[in-house]
C-alpha cells in the first residue's frame, strides 16, 4: 500500500460517507443504521486492509475464488477482529460450499434450489465450526421481470412469497432481507420506492426487521431515502477497475 492509495481510499471514504450522513438527514434516518459496503472485487487485499484500518468492517465480492483468496489474507492479517464478508454476485449451486466457508451473508438468492444447497453448506460448516452463525441471505427481486439480470419478479408475489419462507425455514440460514438493481434507463427512485412497498408487505410476515440491500455509487441517495439498509459501492470508493481485471 502506497502512501498515495491509502489517501486516495481515505478520501473517497469520507465523501461516502459524508454522502450517507446527508442523505439519511434528508430521509429523517440515522446513518448509523446504514451499512456502507465497499465493493473489492478486481482490487487487492491492500486495499481492504486499509479500508479496514479506516473503520471499514465488511466487504463485497462477487468472484469466489478471488473473494476466498482475498479473505483468508485479509482475515489473517487481522485474526482478532470481525470482518463480514458479502457475496454480491450470483452463486452456482456448485459453489455453495465454498462460498459457505467464508461469506457472513449472500445479496444475490433467487431459486430454491440454490437456498438449499447454501442451507446445507452453511449446516456443514456450523457443524465443524468453520463459520460462527447462520449464513445471512437477501432475496434478490427482479424489478423488470428479466430472467437475464436474476432475482425474483417482483410482480409475481406468490413466487416471491415462496423463495422468503424457504430462506426463513433454513436451518442453517437467517432471511436476512431484499436485494434489487434498478434496470437501466429507469428511474431509480420509482424502483426503490417499489422495492421499499414490497419489503414492508413482507415485513407484515416476520418478525426479525427485514433490511433492503439496494444503492450503489450514482443511486445511493434515492436508495437511502427509500429504506435501504446497504448500499454498496465500488467505483466512488475504489476508483476504476485494475486494467488487469477479467
Amino acid at each position: 500500500m502506497t502512501d498515495a492509495r491509502g489517501a486516495q481510499l481515505a478520501e473517497a471514504l469520507a465523501v461516502l460517507r459524508a454522502r450517507v450522513d446527508a442523505a439519511a438527514a434528508a430521509a429523517g434516518r440515522s446513518s448509523a443504521d446504514i451499512e456502507l459496503l465497499p465493493v473489492t472485487k478486481f482490487f487487492p487485499a491492500s486495499d481492504v486492509i486499509e479500508l479496514h484500518e479506516l473503520g471499514c468492517s465488511a466487504f463485497g465480492e462477487s468472484r469466489e475464488q478471488e473473494a476466498s483468496n482475498k479473505a483468508a489474507e485479509v482475515n489473517a492479517h487481522f485474526p482478532d477482529d470481525t470482518i463480514r464478508w458479502h457475496m454480491i454476485g450470483r452463486v452456482q449451486r456448485n459453489k455453495a460450499r465454498a462460498v459457505a466457508g467464508w461469506a457472513y451473508a449472500v445479496h444475490a438468492v433467487d431459486k430454491v434450489a440454490l437456498i438449499t444447497a447454501l442451507d446445507r453448506a452453511a449446516g456443514q460448516a456450523l457443524d465443524d465450526g468453520t463459520r460462527p452463525e447462520p449464513l445471512h441471505v437477501y432475496i434478490q427481486l427482479s424489478l423488470d421481470g428479466d430472467p437475464a439480470r436474476g432475482g425474483v419478479d417482483i410482480a409475481a408475489p406468490a413466487a416471491v412469497d415462496e423463495l422468503c419462507a424457504a430462506a426463513d425455514g433454513a436451518e442453517a440460514l437467517r432471511f436476512a432481507g431484499l436485494m434489487a438493481i434498478p434496470p437501466l434507463g429507469v428511474d431509480a427512485a420509482d424502483c426503490f420506492a417499489r422495492l421499499a412497498r414490497e419489503r414492508d408487505r413482507l415485513q407484515a410476515v416476520y418478525p426479525q426487521r427485514l433490511g433492503l440491500s439496494a444503492g450503489m455509487s450514482n443511486d445511493l441517495e434515492a436508495a437511502i431515502q427509500h429504506g435501504s439498509t446497504c448500499v454498496r459501492v465500488g467505483t466512488a470508493l475504489m476508483g476504476q477497475r485494475p486494467l488487469t481485471s477479467p
